[in-house]
Order: C-alpha cells, then structure tokens, then sequence
C-alpha cells in the first residue's frame, strides 16, 4: 500500500480520474477504509489527473 504526504495527509491509494462511467472506486476505497475505522477521504489530484484516498497525517495506526 502507498502512503506518501500530501499537505499534512497520508496517502493510502491512486485512482486514474478515467474510470468508466458509474464507477467510482476511489469512494468505494475510501468508504471500505472507513468501515475499518479510517478517517478517510477523496480529494483529486488535478495535476496527476488523479483520485487521491488520504487520511490526516496524525492517523498511524
């Protein structure tokens, strides 16, 4: 798994902004990470032209 920091958060994991229509996998990535206890959220890398799944930074566990 990827953890790197972005702006006082940790990444967990990637998504490329093309996924077909109707899929959304980074929300469902991030709302498994969730039901495990995971404060995670969905931000978009405009840059990487990517879906980022982050947690804050103070978050290891």
């Amino acid at each position: 798994m990827e953890v790197s920091a972005v702006m006082g958060e940790k990444v967990l994991e990637r998504f490329p902004a093309g996924s077909p229509r109707g899929s959304w996998p980074a929300e469902e990535y991030a709302a498994q990470c969730r039901a495990e206890g995971e404060s995670a959220t969905v931000v978009m890398d405009l840059q990487s032209d990517a879906f980022l799944v982050v947690i804050p930074a103070g978050d290891d566990d």
